[in-house]
């Protein structure tokens, strides 16, 4: 059976994320997208606009010398524009180390992402890596 299209679009993000290819990532993105970010640390917060979540993009890759990684592990569609991501992140900061389980859900609007709502299994977790 084929992927949905909006799970192959979300898997397409991901894969351009993972090679830091940012023109990609614009281009799957609708130009007045939202990123939401939880926690209480230096990049929690919203951000709005390509060029905005683009910014926050490379600080995780400055952030951590290059060593920020995502492993996506499951996604699911209901098929009305929402696709739910579970993922992996790993990297290492300040000498702390990242491990940690998260998810997106995704909302998808014709063929680009309008809004992405993260999730972490702890904050804590994420707020001290990025304090």
């Amino acid at each position: 059976m084929a992927e949905h299209p909006h799970a192959a679009l979300v898997r397409r993000g991901y894969e351009a994320f993972g090679r830091q290819d940012m023109d990609t990532l614009r281009d799957i993105m609708a130009k007045d997208a939202t990123h939401h970010v939880p926690g209480n640390n230096s990049l929690s917060g919203d951000f709005k606009g390509q060029d905005a979540i683009l910014r926050m993009y490379r600080r995780l890759g400055e952030e951590t010398d290059g060593t920020f990684r995502v492993e996506l592990r499951h996604l699911l569609v209901d098929g009305r524009g929402h696709v739910v991501s579970h993922h992996r992140m790993t990297g290492e900061r300040n000498g702390r180390t990242l491990d940690a389980t998260g998810g997106i859900v995704f909302r998808v609007v014709g063929d680009k992402i309008t809004d992405l709502d993260e999730c972490v299994e702890d904050l804590d977790e994420l707020d001290e890596f990025w304090a």
